[in-house]
């Protein structure tokens, strides 16, 4: 097992943190340094772990919580050795918004919206982007990849193009957001539109990775979920150190909610918080194996392979993470539900119309999610629930284009405004 060990030094002097590959199937522990996607023995996924002892003893004078917030602020907790690769865009610190508006609406005691639309490219995957090609840099990788339904190509060309690494880019045809399709396209990637979905995408280019020695930064890396639980370290640190009741996320390929999950444990583990919320996930009907598989009870998913969602973050048949996600909802008492396209668009609006927040139709799950589980009496009022918006709505502006509000044509006078929008004049005449 010590030949499994990396040894990190370049946090502090005389300190070292130890990391490794786990199976969370059958327990094998790797190297942390192999370039490995999942396990040699039963092919399932790995999560990082770090020496327990060693971690604790590197955290315990608490220097690291005087910093700014950012993702690099937990930097003891993550296995990056050498500082000076680290690439960056300064992703993290965003905002967690109490929104007042919509607590009054749904009648909760405290509500928030933790907006990831923040980040440097518009979503959640900076965070993981941010660990994953400081560790391409460490690896002496030269071509990073992905496949993607759209923010995942974006961020990836973005971070690639920091540390100047090719990027190769696969997407399936026709079925990505223009909004990121472009900002995959400015950041220099190399794009390929396949035939077939992203599950199919993603078979390929995870093929490919083996075949021509690229390194894969889809989520099946357990590097990009490192980063993303930062996110829920984020949470905690904003709400004092208390974790949130509950917490609410849109689910695709199911990284993210086994992120947030093994960061909250993780907070526990170390004494840092005491409780953990409920992670409650959050899909779109046309694509939501993991809430039937809640729904049934059952220990596995059944894939959906014609999947169909205006949310095209989410559209993902075949979740990688799946096992991951179904644990996380489990071992916390969380729940899952499936919202209709409808649903979502609603949610979208009510966001926007009264807190002022902008997301693109996946984020607007959790909001969908939230009331959903409201009216069938699951979430208690006096929860503190926190409702994660993965990517801004400037990722997918065609959808809130085509549900808008009628643009009224006027002549360019003032009799014309008036009358249009129904005005009475003020002003005082003498």
């Amino acid at each position: 097992m010590r030949q499994a060990w990396t040894r990190c030094k370049n946090r502090k002097k005389g300190t070292v943190v130890s990391f490794y590959f786990k199976c969370i199937n059958c327990g094998s522990k790797y190297s942390i340094q192999e370039i490995i996607y999942t396990c040699k023995k039963c092919n399932d996924l790995l999560e990082v772990e770090p020496d327990i002892r060693e971690l604790a003893k590197k955290i315990e004078d608490g220097y690291w919580k005087r910093r700014s917030i950012s993702v690099w602020k937990y930097k003891e907790f993550l296995p990056v050795f050498d500082e000076s690769k680290t690439v960056t865009l300064k992703e993290g610190g965003t905002n967690l918004y109490k929104c007042d508006n919509l607590a009054k609406k749904f009648k909760l005691k405290n509500f928030y919206v933790k907006n990831e639309g923040e980040n440097p490219t518009g979503s959640f995957k900076d965070r993981g982007m941010t660990v994953g090609v400081t560790k391409a840099l460490e690896l002496n990788m030269k071509t990073v990849a992905c496949a993607s339904t759209g923010n995942t190509s974006a961020s990836l060309a973005a971070y690639a193009a920091k540390a100047g690494l090719r990027c190769i880019v696969l997407i399936p045809s026709g079925k990505i957001a223009l909004g990121k399709l472009a900002q995959a396209i400015i950041y220099g990637a190399e794009i390929m539109a396949v035939e077939g979905n992203f599950d199919a995408a993603l078979e390929l280019i995870v093929e490919a990775s083996e075949c021509f020695g690229l390194y894969l930064l889809n989520s099946i890396n357990p590097f990009r979920i490192e980063g993303q639980k930062t996110a829920a370290f984020e949470v905690c640190d904003q709400l004092g150190w208390r974790p949130p009741d509950r917490v609410i996320l849109p689910v695709g390929n199911a990284g993210n909610i086994s992120a947030y999950w093994k960061g909250f444990k993780e907070l526990q583990r170390f004494g840092i918080i005491e409780n953990l919320p409920k992670m409650t996930g959050i899909q779109a009907s046309g694509a939501s194996p993991i809430t039937e598989a809640i729904v049934a009870g059952s220990e596995s998913i059944k894939p959906v392979k014609e999947t169909e969602t205006i949310a095209t973050a989410i559209r993902i048949g075949n979740p990688v993470s799946w096992k991951k996600a179904l644990r996380a909802i489990r071992e916390s008492k969380g729940t899952a539900e499936a919202m209709t396209d409808s649903e979502i668009i609603s949610a979208q609006k009510l966001l926007a119309r009264r807190e002022g927040i902008f997301v693109e139709p996946a984020s607007a799950a959790s909001i969908a999610g939230l009331r959903k589980l409201i009216e069938k009496g699951e979430i208690d009022r006096d929860e503190t629930v926190v409702c994660v918006a993965t990517g801004h709505g400037l990722k997918d502006p065609e959808i809130a284009i085509k549900a808008r509000k009628r643009v009224v044509k006027v002549k360019l006078n003032l009799e014309a405004i008036r009358k249009a929008a129904k005005l009475r004049c003020s002003r005082v005449h003498t």
